[in-house]
């Protein structure tokens, strides 16, 4: 599992471009940027609808402030999903970058990954948030599955 410490894993992620659907190369976002990157379990599900999303776009300027350059919402869904969910709860217009894991590697990579049957949720990520400093976590906060409150934007703007 990824730590503090650690170089996150090379990840080719989507989003939706001009022109359709674009791979984002995380370790090129990354390069010399200091980031804060958080995963939900899904877009569009009630807690990550409710709470964890909007607490990072109430954060975005706080973060911003101490020097964040872009803030990363990661879900395994897809980047329609995402795109539509940017857009529908005001965290395009925030400057939140929303990203697809599409099949779930990144998440698999980081050690992350969880099921929850009663929902249809399988091979989701777990609820994180990070800080990258050039590839490498300088801060992580993961909650315990089914709950949101260590890894919220305003928890995380504490860790700066």
């Amino acid at each position: 599992m990824i730590a503090a410490g650690g170089r996150l894993p090379e990840a080719e992620l989507l989003r939706i471009g001009a022109g359709g659907p674009e791979t984002v190369r995380l370790s090129e976002r990354l390069a010399g940027r200091k980031v804060v990157l958080f995963a939900v379990p899904g877009a569009f599900t009630p807690t990550c609808d409710s709470a964890h999303l909007p607490g990072f776009i109430r954060s975005a300027p706080a973060l911003r402030a101490r020097g964040v350059e872009e803030i990363i919402c990661v879900s395994v869904n897809d980047a329609h999903v995402m795109r539509y969910w940017g857009d529908t709860t005001g965290a395009t217009a925030a400057g939140i970058t929303l990203l697809a894991d599409a099949d779930g590697a990144f998440a698999r990579a980081l050690g992350l990954t969880y099921d929850n049957p009663a929902a249809g949720m399988f091979g989701r990520s777990r609820r994180y948030a990070m800080v990258v400093e050039d590839g490498v976590v300088t801060a992580f906060e993961l909650d315990p599955i089914g709950q949101c409150s260590l890894s919220t934007g305003e928890a995380l703007l504490e860790k700066l």
